[in-house]
């Protein structure tokens, strides 16, 4: 950094430090965390343990961190308390995910911590970080150190310290950033599947983001240029970029290309970053992928460009807003054909990543159903949604996701009615719970029956691994297929016959009756039609049912009961 740029700071700074942080300064603090997470939000993504296309933790934070935004965005509370309670409703109802939950628990902490406060103090913030730590674990069942949870307890410990130090709440936030930072790297230490994997925890890191981002502000610094990280091609999410097309940027430009020398990542970016917007960056094998969002008057630059930096194997240009309409034209949710309940009656909320399993659902009698799965973990206010205007109190809700299970949780936690969750982290557990309902029965004993029948069902998912890593003993390269059951990594193979057929082995198929897939929405099915062949050839005194699932991401989901 320069001699003027070091000066600049020190100028802000000391500004800074003369103003009073109160409700309109906590504002801006909680929109420069947020804006920060976003701008990394690929990074904390990439850190996924399992090769598995669901690293949506940083997404998953992002989108709460925006609910808790669009909360204060308007609001005038100049009471730091006021605005941190705030914070702290929109976390709650926007929650996404595991991490969704626990960041609003802490948002939560914090804001018990500053009830009543005017402005930040080093006294009330040691107090509001220690109220977040004991919140956030509070929150979790059975929490697990070397997570959000542990960076969150050393930030409360740093904090602590730090008041004993310092009566300037900045000098005090620099002391937490650094023990944040610091927890989150010595995170593989405290669980060893990231040892294994060779990341630290994506939860911790996003929560590190959140509050980098409010130094920054302070600092000056500048928070729309991402830290420069190359995903694996794999994980690219290109339809997450889709639902968040900016005004004017109308056109997907995606270019497959080997550059002539070492890319430089920075520069790179920067000159793409003047062309358009949703930049992602992905690299296998020497091969990079560019992803960027232009106006119509733009849709060439990207590619005249980087035909200076190598050699370009493979162009997609698309007009966004056509794909959108198409979208929105051929969505199938809506038209499904749900159970009408009457009051007093049992409505079973389910939770489905695909329209073709949304047809079963709804065959099976579900009274609503919230899309959602991998990489879309719904909100608590969307679970929320989906029952509260249902003419009765008698509620169950199927997460049939693990990442989903919390936000059903919180979504029970802010309603009058009564409230079941049965933990089905899977789809096939999802559907065999839904053999056990009975509209009319008693809401207690049908949320206990389905709970108990999740053990009645093994599940498989088949899917393209997104890096390479050892898991479980398990050598996997990226781009291969990988076999998961019950939600343990058990092989990797060369083709999706082969991976359904190994899983299958180890889940001991010959002892169950009936084999069940469901088809996903990218997988052809010609070629499912060769998997179940394959399947009832080797397993001929099993019955073989093959379904449309329309799930994204996984070719196959294996119900094995």
């Amino acid at each position: 950094m320069s001699d003027e740029f070091d000066a600049a700071r020190a100028k802000r700074v000391a500004k800074m430090k003369e103003m009073p942080f109160d409700g309109q300064a906590y504002k801006k603090l909680i929109e420069a965390g947020l804006t920060w997470l976003r701008t990394n939000q690929a990074s904390v993504n990439a850190l996924n343990v399992f090769p598995v296309p669901d690293g949506d933790t940083g997404t998953n934070m992002v989108l709460t961190m925006q609910a808790a935004y669009d909360e204060i965005k308007d609001l005038g509370h100049h009471k730091v308390g006021d605005m941190a309670n705030a914070v702290s409703q929109g976390a709650l109802m926007g929650a996404r995910g595991n991490s969704g939950v626990i960041l609003s628990q802490i948002w939560r902490g914090i804001a018990r911590g500053l009830a009543e406060e005017s402005v930040l103090t080093t006294e009330n913030l040691a107090k509001a970080f220690a109220l977040a730590r004991e919140t956030a674990y509070k929150g979790v069942v059975r929490p697990v150190e070397g997570t959000i949870l542990t960076v969150s307890k050393d930030m409360a410990i740093a904090a602590e310290a730090a008041a004993k130090e310092t009566d300037c709440p900045i000098e005090m936030l620099e002391k937490i950033i650094t023990a944040a930072d610091e927890s989150v790297e010595h995170t593989p230490e405290l669980l060893p599947v990231l040892k294994q994997a060779g990341v630290v925890d994506s939860g911790g890191k996003g929560l590190f983001f959140i509050f980098e981002g409010m130094l920054r502000f302070i600092y000056g610094d500048p928070l729309d240029t991402p830290t420069m990280t190359i995903q694996p091609l794999a994980s690219l999410d290109f339809e997450e970029a889709m639902h968040a097309v900016e005004e004017g940027q109308d056109w997907e430009v995606v270019v497959d290309f080997y550059p002539d020398g070492e890319l430089e990542l920075a520069p790179f970016y920067d000159k793409l970053e003047e062309m358009g917007t949703s930049i992602q960056v992905g690299e296998g094998d020497g091969m990079y992928r560019m992803h960027i969002h232009v106006p119509l008057e733009n849709r060439y630059l990207p590619i005249d460009y980087i035909m200076e930096l190598g050699t370009i194997t493979n162009v997609a240009i698309e007009n966004l807003l056509a794909q959108m309409d198409e979208l929105n034209k051929n969505t199938e949710y809506d038209r499904l054909e749900l159970t009408n309940i009457e009051p007093g009656e049992i409505a079973i909320v389910t939770v489905s990543p695909g329209p073709g399993i949304s047809r079963i659902f709804a065959s099976l009698g579900v009274a609503a159903i919230v899309e959602g799965g991998q990489t879309m973990n719904p909100s608590t206010q969307e679970l929320l949604a989906a029952f509260e205007n249902l003419p009765t109190d008698k509620i169950i809700i199927l997460p049939n996701n693990k990442n989903i299970i919390m936000a059903a949780k919180s979504a029970k936690e802010v309603t009058v009615k009564d409230v079941y969750v049965v933990p089905s982290r899977t789809i096939p557990q999802g559907l065999a719970a839904m053999l056990m309902h009975n509209p009319q029965g008693d809401v207690a004993a049908i949320a206990e029956k389905m709970e108990k029948s999740l053990a009645d069902v093994r599940t498989g998912e088949i899917t393209t691994a997104t890096r390479t890593v050892k898991i479980d003993g398990v050598n996997v390269e990226s781009g291969q297929v990988i076999a998961l059951l019950d939600g343990k990594l058990v092989l990797a193979a060369s083709s999706v016959e082969e991976a359904t057929l190994g899983l299958l082995e180890k889940a001991n198929a010959e002892d169950y009756e009936l084999i069940t897939m469901f088809v996903g929405a990218e997988y052809a099915r010609a070629d499912a039609n060769k998997v179940a062949d394959a399947v009832q050839h080797k397993f001929p005194d099993q019955e073989v049912e093959m379904q449309d699932g329309g799930q994204p991401h996984y070719q196959l989901i294996i119900s094995i009961e």
